[in-house]
């Protein structure tokens, strides 16, 4: 086994074994490279990363292969869900070189780290004008050997360039206004696939950010229009085999327009934010169905009984494969569901499946992964059919427990600060939505294992425990990924920004003093390792990694939020929360410097538009006063948030919201206040006024 044994990352524990002499991200690698002239070959991926599965299989297996690495190069080996900073350096070199990017993502560097050659897959033969990536090595190394001024010349340059790049990035002096929301919707609308929701062509992403961006523009505008295309492309994704018809939860995406046949990985932060989004469309359209809402719960439950540690850690992912081959264990053949439902039951799911023979791959226009598999997609529904809805229930029921016995595709057990941010924020809305204990005990759990595992407290660092929050001297730290007992000594703005959303979000679903009281203390945090005073801002790493040779401020969101959208984000509710200016301030000048993003390409930030959206106007502020466990105030904290408001925050008396609150309500009555910029609502005492006021606010 080579130096990867010693790993936690199941990702890079599986690269343990190759024949290449891989060295993880770190010092010993760096000084390896130094010594012997070499140059770097970094290798970056993840676990349920298809094709990086395929190029180990290919290539980093091939004793042929690896031996030339190993003569030739310091081959290191990155999980970029571990590292996403070490992988946004070298993907903004890539895509900056070639306009690309993509994973694995596989970048030659200088010893001193400094890309000058890179691209995605490579094939073990050349293959539709990709070369080979035997030809690939043997080009670079010559070079290397040959042309080593000339390389790292141009490695200087490159350099040079991206960190002018980054030093460029200041306020220009735009002018923030609902405008720029109006225009990102009306390039999303361009965008909308009409015959199948979402954006764009295949393959399709199902763009959460985009969604709730819409969702604000109906809100905001009274567009109905963006909340038909939500609703519309809400409804079609939950029929799509993009959604786990049987067990819950969404892959990653689908190659083909329709949302019916998916690249089979599941990942954490993907369903973190549809459950939100799922339980807003919920909210905006619960006079018509619950449908959305038993999306959400499904999406909720899958991860609660699949992806949860013991001690209330959420897990990253789930791959796409299972037996050697991707979608075994989601896939069906006609024959195995004829053998295991009733001619009746059966005959329902053949027809609300669209189950061939052949598999349905085929009719789908897609090479089936298996011969005769088919994949769960809802092609016929069942409307206005009774006794049919009561014969697929029976039916699934059936397949659940015959699925379950297969092998499981693998699962990435460790724990990411940043992802379980995102969910915990889904279960603590989940709970003010729909009122399930289940979701306020897991949101409960997951807090108190990263407070555990992965928060060293101020105190504990040797500042004074009476000191006021904004006095710390040296504020608690967050790391970034637990697994099998041990986490890492990685400091990440997403962490940070993440977990402070997942934190203000369970606040106001529960009034606990406490939990506003340490999303202060993260907040502190994160402003006084991350925050840039000077010009705005938030780099996504703080200034003592020294294994970074960039420095960046990422606005863009990919399949996650950028660190500094939800950093804006909630930083703006927490101020609202607190009155604080000292997290106002940040997230105003956060705004202003990316402002030509959210003009330029809207596309690329919705969250940081959402972010803009909540600071445009004066939040509405919902004051509940009585003691948060009572259940006459746990019936208004629910009814605050019935109605769909992404710029209303709710909270109690017990902080600093206690001098909006007459005197008379501050001796244990109970009651609900609307407090927008025309001033104090008259005193709500029960959840249906509560409603009201909040419809007309």
């Amino acid at each position: 086994m080579n130096r990867l044994k010693n790993e936690k990352s199941p990702y890079l524990l599986r690269h343990a074994t190759d024949p290449v002499d891989w060295f993880p991200w770190g010092a010993e690698a760096f000084q390896a490279a130094k010594s012997t002239n070499r140059p770097i070959f970094l290798s970056i991926g993840y676990s349920s990363c298809h094709w990086c599965h395929v190029m180990e299989r290919e290539s980093f297996c091939d004793p042929a292969v690896a031996a030339f690495l190993n003569d030739n190069f310091v081959c290191i080996k990155v999980d970029r869900e571990e590292r996403p900073d070490v992988d946004n350096v070298y993907m903004t070199f890539l895509q900056a070189a070639t306009g690309t990017g993509g994973w694995p993502l596989n970048v030659f560097l200088t010893p001193e780290r400094k890309p000058f050659f890179g691209g995605t897959y490579f094939p073990p033969h050349e293959r539709a004008g990709r070369p080979s990536f035997m030809h690939v090595l043997q080009q670079v190394s010559k070079v290397w050997r040959e042309h080593r001024s000339e390389v790292e010349a141009s490695a200087e340059a490159i350099h040079a360039q991206l960190e002018a790049a980054v030093a460029d990035l200041a306020p220009t002096g735009m002018i923030l206004s609902d405008g720029l929301i109006k225009n990102a919707a009306r390039m999303l609308k361009q965008e909308f696939d009409a015959r199948h929701g979402g954006f764009g062509g295949p393959p399709k992403f199902p763009q959460p950010g985009a969604l709730g961006l819409l969702l604000r523009c109906a809100k905001r505008f009274k567009d109905n229009e963006a909340l038909r295309m939500v609703l519309f492309t809400c409804g079609r994704m939950a029929d799509g085999a993009i959604h786990d018809q049987l067990g819950g939860g969404f892959a990653r995406y689908t190659v083909d327009a329709a949302w019916m046949v998916p690249h089979f990985e599941k990942m954490l932060y993907d369903n973190a934010q549809l459950a939100r989004v799922y339980l807003d469309a919920h909210l905006l359209a619960r006079a018509q169905t619950d449908r959305f809402a038993d999306v959400a719960r499904a999406i909720l439950d899958y991860v609660l009984r699949d992806m949860t540690h013991p001690e209330g850690g959420f897990y990253s992912a789930e791959d796409a494969e299972s037996e050697g081959h991707e979608g075994k264990f989601y896939c069906w053949t006609r024959a195995e569901l004829r053998k295991l439902l009733t001619p009746e039951e059966f005959e329902v799911v053949e027809s609300y499946f669209g189950i061939t023979d052949e598999g349905n791959f085929i009719e789908l226009g897609h090479p089936s992964p298996l011969p005769g598999q088919n994949v769960l997609g809802v092609r016929r529904p069942l409307v206005g059919q009774p006794a049919a809805v009561e014969l697929l229930e029976s039916a699934k029921h059936k397949m659940i427990a015959a699925r379950a016995q297969r092998p499981r595709p693998a699962r990435d057990d460790k724990i990411l600060t940043s992802w379980n941010g995102l969910m915990l924020g889904a279960l603590a809305h989940a709970y003010s939505v729909l009122g399930d204990e289940k979701y306020l005990a897991a949101a409960l759990r997951n807090l108190n294992f990263i407070r555990t595992r992965l928060w060293v407290p101020a105190r504990a660092q040797g500042a004074g425990s009476q000191l006021p929050d904004q006095a710390l001297q040296t504020p608690g730290t967050l790391y970034h990924r637990w697994r099998d007992g041990a986490r890492d000594d990685v400091q990440l703005l997403q962490a940070y920004a993440f977990l402070l959303d997942g934190v203000v979000e369970l606040y106001q679903a529960t009034l606990a003093p406490e939990m506003l009281e340490f999303a202060i203390e993260l907040a502190n945090a994160m402003i006084v390792r991350f925050y840039d005073p000077e010009v705005g801002g938030f780099w996504q790493s703080p200034p003592d990694a020294g294994d970074l040779i960039l420095r960046i401020k990422d606005a863009s969101d990919t399949a996650e939020p950028s660190g500094n959208a939800m950093a804006a984000l909630a930083l703006l509710k927490l101020a609202a929360l607190t009155g604080r200016d000292t997290f106002k301030e940040p997230a105003e000048a956060t705004l202003r410097l990316f402002a030509p993003h959210m003009n330029d390409v809207p596309q690329a930030v919705p969250y940081l538009l959402q972010a803009l959206d909540f600071w445009l106007d004066e939040p509405v502020r919902v004051v509940i006063a009585g003691e948060p466990t009572a259940p006459s105030t746990r019936a208004l904290v629910r009814a605050a948030h019935s109605v769909y408001g992404p710029n209303t925050v709710v909270l109690g008396t017990s902080g600093p919201a206690a001098n909006l609150v007459p005197e008379s309500n501050r001796s244990g009555a109970i009651a609900a206040f609307v407090c927008t910029a025309e001033g104090l609502s008259a005193p709500a005492t029960g959840p249906e006024q509560l409603k009201s006021l909040l419809a007309r606010a």
